[in-house]
């Protein structure tokens, strides 16, 4: 990277921080887009109304507000139960949040509403006469589901897990407001101190784009072996 005014290590670092970021919490949404997929499904209403209502409300909130609500929000109701547990039982506890684990935290959870709806589209677009078929060949419910449906709930998933990662790498450069030193706010605070905006948030545009058009490539990539043998216009 250029040395940018001395600003090119920083900025490297950042976009280092920035991809650890985006890759855990794709992790997180993920876990959450399933079990949520699978309680949108269940037979339990009790699974059904949470799963639902979590969606709900996290689409419903903006991803700014969610994450300085439980940034900010969150440090306060830790710092609350720190002091009552230490007025009645004289116990000493504090917990510092992190800015890292709260934006994977957060983006997580906004994320794994989408990942859900994303999930639960492609469980119900998979043939149910494959999986009574597999019954009838003697599969139990974990071959069924391993071998039958994980394969072609992914190729019908793909495409939308593709479109949720786009937006959730864009989503990371929020995390800069709660004093993560990601790319983000390494170019803020240089373009503050050097009056030079173009010369740092251009080469954090540029990276923003590199890793969005290498993921396109492999989106791409993936979508094309998860659709080997498949016939178009089916």
């Amino acid at each position: 990277m250029l040395d940018l005014k001395g600003y090119g290590p920083s900025l490297l670092d950042g976009a280092v921080i920035t991809i650890e970021l985006a890759f855990l919490s794709l992790a997180l949404s993920l876990v959450l887009g399933l079990v949520g997929a699978s309680s949108k499904l269940s037979n339990s209403r009790f699974l059904r109304i949470t799963a639902t209502t979590y969606t709900t409300l996290i689409r419903g909130v903006p991803d700014l507000v969610m994450m300085l609500l439980l940034y900010y929000g969150g440090q306060v109701a830790v710092n609350n139960i720190s002091d009552y547990l230490y007025k009645v039982y004289e116990v000493d506890f504090f917990f510092q949040f992190d800015p890292f684990i709260s934006g994977v935290l957060t983006i997580g959870l906004i994320f794994g509403a989408y990942m859900t709806e994303t999930f639960r589209g492609a469980f119900l677009a998979v043939d149910n006469g494959q999986i009574e078929a597999a019954k009838a060949y003697g599969f139990n419910r974990w071959h069924t589901f391993r071998r039958i449906i994980i394969p072609q709930m992914l190729r019908h998933a793909l495409p939308g897990l593709g479109n949720n990662w786009q937006v959730l790498l864009k989503t990371t450069a929020l995390v800069s407001i709660i004093g993560l030193t990601d790319m983000v706010r390494v170019a803020e605070q240089a373009a503050k101190a050097e009056r030079s905006p173009f010369l740092f948030f251009i080469p954090v545009a540029l990276m923003y784009l590199l890793v969005t058009a290498g993921s396109e490539i492999l989106i791409k990539w993936l979508n094309k072996r998860a659709n080997v043998g498949v016939i178009r216009g089916d």
